[in-house]
């Protein structure tokens, strides 16, 4: 029987760390130790990292563009539309603030050594600077001029992340409003395009066991045990986040504005949660929610169906959450400030690649690499966080989920049943 790709991520992580952690124990400081590092591990962990980031552009333009021209003709989906799209900000805006509040309060990267962190940071910025060309961030009035790009091959080129997804967006924007045969032939070219980018990841993803462990060899062979309670703190502030989001404000947003019982509401889709939290994929778990959509919680077909569709993709509120927290704490881990202007971009790139994310395992990680290289911080310490990923994706994905069942009901108020 052949293992499953998490389960050998998982294995991978725990070899990786072990190995490090030994390493350190009895190699500590010797020139050994270093060559293996420098010559081995850590060019197979950047590697690995160059592998997504190559992916990033091309993945986030098509699926950015796809998904806002999958919105339909917004003429004749009138206040549907309009709903679902602005639930959809404001409840991943609240996502994201949510994350970023619970870092900087609970601050789960700091509490390093000086000496570790000194370790830590030799290098890192240059090495992270070898994979990827993302440009020094933007602040106050020139972040946002330059959100809109005067030459978008240029800004993918530089890896400006904010422009890409702009011209993204503006480019679905186009295929929304034009009705030629010519747009929907692009608009399959895109489909096309999208579907190369998700085969190619799922074949670097592929080699994540073998990434991950040289990532985590790395780090445990300078740093030691130390680094593991940072990890365990990063993992406790998402799930956290992902609770207070999944109880507090859903609960919220079906009680007043979808005039439904939050009882009802989770009793109703426990078992698109239950298929959610088994497949770490809102696009697995599609049918499934549309059923519970339509049998349990008794909303109008034609609204459901647009809602849930569009929400597999769109309304990744617990991806927006969980970008959003890595970054502060990836961070808060490398002693990297971030000023508010930063953290600012941080948060519109969060709600955007909640967006842009694929709705499938481990699709948020090429946005959540670029994200990382666009505000300047390390990119390698994506090691760490893969090691833990199966786990927050799982739980993550039920957030999705139940965020877009949430953004049904809301929407679904008001409309009648014959609009089915």
């Amino acid at each position: 029987m052949r293992t499953s790709l998490h389960a050998r991520i998982l294995v991978g992580g725990i070899v990786g760390i072990g190995a490090g952690v030994l390493a350190y124990a009895l190699f500590r400081d010797t020139p050994g130790l270093a060559n293996v590092v420098r010559y081995v591990t850590r060019p197979a962990g950047q590697v690995f990292l160059r592998l997504l980031l190559m992916l990033v552009v091309p993945l986030v333009f098509a699926a950015l563009a796809l998904g806002v021209a999958g919105l339909g003709d917004l003429k004749s989906l009138g206040r549907v539309g309009l709903k679902t799209l602005a639930y959809t900000v404001c409840v991943s805006l609240i996502a994201v603030v949510i994350g970023l509040v619970l870092v900087r309060v609970l601050r789960p990267g700091e509490g390093l050594s000086p000496e570790t962190r000194q370790r830590l940071l030799a290098g890192a910025s240059e090495r992270a600077a070898a994979i990827t060309s993302a440009p020094a961030p933007k602040s106050g009035l020139d972040m946002f001029v330059q959100i809109v790009p005067d030459n978008p091959v240029k800004a993918a080129a530089g890896g400006d992340m904010l422009a890409v997804m702009f011209f993204s967006l503006m480019v679905g924007v186009g295929l929304l409003l034009t009705k030629s045969e010519g747009a929907r032939r692009f608009e399959g070219v895109l489909e096309g395009l999208f579907e190369v980018m998700m085969r190619l990841i799922h074949v670097v993803i592929s080699v994540a066991p073998i990434g991950v462990a040289a990532l985590l060899f790395t780090l445990t062979a300078e740093l030691g045990w130390e680094i593991l309670v940072q990890l365990g703190g990063y993992v406790a502030v998402v799930l956290l986040g992902l609770a207070i989001h999944q109880f507090v404000v859903y609960s919220l947003s079906v009680r007043l504005l979808g005039g439904m019982s939050p009882r009802t509401f989770f009793k109703g889709i426990q078992e698109a949660m239950i298929t959610a939290f088994s497949t770490s994929s809102s696009n697995a778990t599609l049918p499934t929610s549309l059923k519970v959509a339509e049998e349990n919680l008794k909303l109008p077909s034609k609204v459901s169906r647009f809602v849930l569709t569009i929400g597999a993709t769109a309304n990744q509120n617990g991806t927006a959450l969980y970008e959003g927290v890595t970054v502060l704490f990836l961070a808060q881990f490398y002693g990297v400030h971030l000023s508010i202007d930063q953290q600012l971009v941080v948060l519109v790139l969060a709600v955007l690649g909640g967006i842009g994310t694929a709705g499938v395992p481990s699709g948020s990680i090429p946005i959540l690499a670029a994200i990382l290289g666009t505000v300047g911080v390390p990119i390698e310490g994506l090691g760490l966080i893969l090691g833990v990923d199966r786990l927050l994706d799982m739980c993550r994905t039920v957030l999705n989920v139940s965020g877009d069942l949430a953004a049904a009901v809301v929407v679904s108020r008001g409309e009648t049943r014959e609009a089915a």
